[in-house]
């Protein structure tokens, strides 16, 4: 499925809001934008501090709703890597892909390997089972943080 652009977006998000007796704001419009902008996997408080660049009235409670809004819509998924803190990315234009995270720095990796998915798919048969939606999530140490370790920078 292909990214909507910013009219289909904005109709997604506005029929959704529409059906849950939600108003368009300016602010879930300028919000919406700007994740949608982004690359990569990002907390509220991180598009909060992108959003106030355009407008400093936004408060970061008006993010969060917008998020949980836009997870629901099936726009965005909210994913939590172990550490904690939610991070979002978009849920519809991309290709499954699966994570790789540094425990050490955080870093997140995408992949995508057809070998997994078909082992994966194989496992499922193999029990009966039907699989509906799965993520996979690798930790471990990225290359530069095993250098810092191998090297003695704890």
């Amino acid at each position: 499925m292909t990214m909507p652009d910013r009219a289909g977006r904005q109709a997604i998000i506005e029929r959704f809001m529409k059906e849950k007796g939600l108003k368009s704001t300016r602010q879930r419009h300028l919000i919406l934008e700007t994740f949608f902008q982004l690359d990569g996997h990002f907390s509220v408080e991180q598009l909060w501090a992108r959003v106030r660049e355009h407008d400093r009235r936004v408060s970061v409670a008006t993010v969060y709703r917008t998020m949980k809004l836009l997870a629901e819509s099936g726009l965005a998924h909210a994913q939590n890597f172990g550490d904690g803190q939610t991070r979002y990315e978009p849920a519809i234009g991309r290709e499954h892909h699966d994570h790789l995270i540094c425990t050490r720095c955080g870093t997140i990796i995408e992949f995508e390997n057809d070998r997994i998915e078909q082992l994966q798919d194989l496992v499922a048969k193999k029990h009966g089972f039907r699989v509906t939606s799965h993520k996979m999530e690798l930790y471990g140490l990225c290359r530069n943080c095993q250098k810092a370790v191998d090297s003695g920078q704890v």
